[in-house]
């Protein structure tokens, strides 16, 4: 079973297996207890018609398999197991007629049901040869041979029109794409991390992939790399969501230190924060960027602020 197939066994009845009843149904909206903590008044929702859930909580959802390894705390390997050997008996009941299910893989997707939309992939290649796509990653301040080593020149459409758009594209291990074009940011289901084995005893962990291909372009071609270390004796993961962070602690502390360059905002200092009580292993490495975003913003304004801050103190002295 792929993810594909997975996605198409109707989360209300996987739900029922669970043991788990809705609290109130409006048309095709199926309301729950979220089955992600305790609570009084439902606030997990099922888009039946669409077969995908939103947990209004934490603000997050998707389709079945991420349900299922948010449910599980598994990787998509383990979920599509657990999908595989559901068995839908048909026991559930209600008052109102229950719409039958169709799945169409380019039904348009609210952005406020899942995180996942109807992007589908027509194709991926390397090198990356578009002039817009190029100029982007000269833009980014982005080492054009890193970026043919990692990434794609993806086409795909979007929702249920037929026009063709161009992206870079970064791919997951589940085998979706993260996509990224000058006007355009996005990702293709299913949704999950990207991991480069090595064989190292360290790796760098980055939010997003704009990060790692900036810390691979400022590598390229040194002998020691951000973290002091001989290059390329290093493992590479780079989540794509801060929604994997805490799932991908134990694949981290495999590792005897763990570097990690996350953004300068509430999430990322909150994961950084997490990380560094929970074992000394853990190195913040995001003070490199100290007043910027993240990495990618730090080598494409370098020199900028430090710049703004003495025209600043500059113009001051005329006062």
């Amino acid at each position: 079973m792929n993810c594909e197939q997975a996605n198409r066994v109707d989360l209300v009845d996987y739900l029922n297996s669970l043991g788990y009843q809705p609290q109130k149904i409006t048309g095709s909206d199926y309301w729950y207890l979220s089955p992600f903590r305790d609570e009084k008044e439902p606030s997990f929702k099922i888009s039946r018609n669409k077969n995908v859930w939103y947990d209004h909580g934490p603000g997050k959802g998707g389709k079945l398999v991420d349900f299922v390894m948010e449910f599980y705390r598994c990787d998509v390997s383990e979920a599509l197991q657990k999908i595989s050997s559901f068995h839908p008996h048909n026991n559930f009941q209600n008052t109102i007629v229950r719409p039958q299910f169709h799945l169409h893989e380019n039904s348009l997707v609210d952005s406020k049901d899942a995180r996942e939309t109807a992007i589908k992939i027509i194709a991926a290649k390397q090198p990356i040869q578009d002039l817009m796509l190029c100029r982007y990653l000269f833009q980014r301040r982005i080492n054009k041979s890193i970026a043919d080593s990692y990434c794609h020149e993806v086409h795909f459409t979007n929702g249920d029109t037929d026009k063709i758009y161009k992206a870079i594209g970064f791919k997951n291990n589940a085998g979706g794409y993260e996509l990224r074009n000058e006007y355009f940011k996005g990702s293709s289901s299913p949704k999950y991390v990207s991991y480069f084995d090595n064989g190292a005893k360290n790796i760098s962990v980055f939010e997003g992939f704009f990060d790692f291909i900036s810390y691979e372009s400022m590598n390229k071609n040194q002998r020691e790399d951000l973290t002091g270390l001989p290059n390329r004796h290093m493992n590479f993961l780079i989540l794509n969501s801060l929604s994997f962070f805490e799932r991908s602690l134990l694949l981290m502390e495999k590792h005897e230190n763990i570097h990690l360059f996350l953004d300068h905002d509430n999430a990322g200092r909150k994961c950084t924060s997490l990380a560094l009580k929970r074992s000394l292993n853990f190195k913040d490495e995001s003070k490199l960027y100290k007043g910027y975003k993240d990495l990618n913003d730090w080598i494409m304004n370098f020199g900028k602020l430090e710049q703004k801050i003495y025209v600043g103190q500059k113009r001051g002295r005329h006062l």
